[in-house]
């Protein structure tokens, strides 16, 4: 599929010399940064030295003060705590964090976790759940990631005399929960600085309003921030503002003195010189996020809390290595999968010609059926809902593309549907059986109605052209400060042209991939290494030293305890 590029417009010549000027740095670094939003030498300094009294006051977040008083009468009374989370990674994390932290304060026999059964009882707060809480006299439930629109679950916690604090970050429908307290900066009435928190982010402030209510240190809850960097990893929120200053000391903490179960997946996942390697959010999303949420995926979420509390190193080792083993079925599954839906898909010409993709099998299983959705997106570029059968229920993922909200979308069906939620680039639904053709159509209708063919193109954006020249030790040295990297802050990307081999590329994996050595024309001074993943079929014309543009970012590769510079190869145009 061809790849369209676009450009960053030119910034303020002056602006850039003036910042350029300031922090002494290279101008294309000084672009990179306006580009950013950063104007002056203040704004780069909290850009480059973050600090945790940028964080927000928790209590400028909605119903926090409620939420404080519920808990502290709860600690004061001796009630029984349950934390209930989320299957996935975000869920799971924010568990962790709220047990971790309330068991300093709580007699053990007072706390407790649940995590609901994806089969069993589905996405969010369950009737289950409730009456687990209510029959084993649970006075407080303490919800994170979900429950934004759990009015009716609520309504009936009420009747059944469980209190319920809610800590969430996805986007509310028009009527609020009647929770003692509703935690959720997207709630329009909430006034809360920053939008994009995790729900293990919210579950964070809550923690750091309890401590300051308490008189604590804050550095115990500081300590809680690898859960929190892990959680904005995996669940892919923006690493803007407060998120990026939540990972940035959350990365410092996972580096430093990371917790057994964390350690512990790292050696399943053959990272085993994790002591030498500095972790970064890609390994956080590659590495540790997928073997997290493979529990929840193919069985129960609970053991992924317990690796994330685990504090004996055996204990971790076995839980981890279970996890592993999950994960590594849990790929078999997606692979097989990925590959029927993209066979169905080829042999249907409506779906082939559709602006959208609604793809439906009973039998597919519904644990990676949200992974399938972003392979197939990736496949095809357009909005993609997979759909497999749960219960009684049909029950899908969506994902989406550059500038679709895919969560509006679903949302002109919502008279059809059993339940859906989500965000601007990924949701979930469920429906019944007999809905299921008549909500294709209209799904289709409304992406039709909402994008261009243009659309439909994938777009690579470029930060900046330059030559090899400009890539020196300092350059490189600065450029890596501009971490943490992820939506909101990607890793720039670079256009050079002219370049050819050096003599030394090679294809690998294969010959999907290629290994390559290259240099600008005429140039011999400046050589790099790089890798192109899924360009394996380009290697005969630049081997012929038939000279191309490339788009690529700038990376450290840690191979077999070296570090070396390397060119990650996102494009090629001869």
């Amino acid at each position: 599929m061809e790849t369209r590029w676009i450009i960053a417009e030119n910034v303020d010549k002056q602006l850039v010399k003036s910042l350029s000027e300031s922090l002494g740095i290279d101008e294309i670094l000084a672009i990179l940064l306006v580009q950013r939003g950063i104007t002056n030498f203040e704004e780069a300094k909290n850009f480059f030295r973050p600090s945790l009294t940028q964080l927000h006051d928790p209590f400028l977040m909605k119903d926090m003060d409620k939420a404080v008083d519920r808990l502290q009468k709860a600690m004061n009374n001796g009630e029984k705590i349950l934390i209930y989370g989320d299957y996935d990674v975000d869920g799971t994390t924010a568990v962790a964090l709220i047990y971790t932290y309330l068991k300093n304060f709580v007699n053990k026999k007072k706390i407790e976790f649940y995590i609901p059964d994806r089969y069993e009882e589905g996405y969010g707060i369950s009737y289950k759940g409730i009456d687990y809480a209510a029959d084993n006299g649970f006075g407080l439930v303490i919800v994170l990631d979900c429950g934004i629109k759990a009015v009716e679950k609520i309504e009936y916690a009420n009747q059944r005399g469980v209190d319920f604090i809610i800590c969430d970050h996805h986007r509310p429908d028009d009527v609020i929960p009647n929770a003692v307290a509703v935690l959720d900066s997207k709630r329009p009435d909430c006034e809360y600085p920053y939008k994009e928190l995790s729900g293990c982010g919210v579950g964070f402030k809550l923690v750091t309003a309890l401590s300051m209510r308490l008189g604590r240190p804050i550095e115990e809850v500081y300590e809680l921030l690898d859960y929190v960097a892990v959680s904005i990893a995996a669940d892919i929120v923006p690493i803007t503002g407060e998120n990026r200053v939540l990972a940035y000391f959350g990365l410092i903490q996972l580096n430093k003195n990371p917790r057994p179960g964390i350690a512990a997946v790292l050696r399943q996942a053959e990272q085993k010189n994790i002591v030498d390697k500095e972790l970064t959010i890609s390994d956080l999303v590659f590495l540790i996020g997928p073997r997290i949420n493979a529990a929840g995926r193919l069985e129960k979420a609970s053991d992924s809390v317990r690796l994330l509390l685990a504090t004996n190193k055996d204990h971790a080792e076995k839980l981890a290595a279970s996890i592993n083993d999950l994960n590594s079925k849990r790929r078999e599954f997606d692979n097989a999968i990925t590959e029927e839906a993209l066979q169905m898909i080829d042999a249907d010409e409506k779906m082939r010609n559709a602006k959208s993709t609604v793809i439906f099998n009973e039998n597919w299983h519904k644990g990676v059926i949200g992974i399938v959705a972003s392979r197939l997106t990736d496949s095809y570029y357009r909005p993609t809902i997979v759909l497999t059968r749960s219960g009684n229920l049909i029950t899908g993922s969506a994902r989406s593309i550059k500038n679709f909200d895919i969560y509006d979308a679903i949302d002109s069906c919502s008279d059809i549907l059993e339940h859906f939620g989500g965000h601007k680039y990924a949701a979930g639904l469920s429906l019944k059986p007999e809905h299921l053709q008549e909500f294709s159509e209209r799904f289709e209708k409304y992406v039709s109605e909402h994008l261009e063919d243009d659309d439909l193109t994938p777009e690579l954006n470029v930060d900046i052209e330059m030559d090899f020249t400009n890539i020196t030790p300092k350059f490189v040295r600065i450029l890596k400060q501009f971490a943490p990297f992820g939506p909101g802050n990607l890793s720039p990307v670079f256009l050079t042209r002219n370049v050819v081999d050096a003599g030394f590329s090679r294809a690998v994996g294969n010959r999907k991939h290629l290994k390559l050595s290259v240099m600008q024309q005429g140039n011999t001074d400046f050589v790099f290494s790089g890798i192109a993943f899924q360009k394996g079929d380009l290697y005969e014309r630049i081997h012929d030293k038939e000279p191309f543009t490339m788009c690529y970012y700038i990376e450290e590769n840690f191979w077999q305890g070296k570090t070396t510079l390397q060119l990650n190869v996102k494009d090629i145009k001869f």
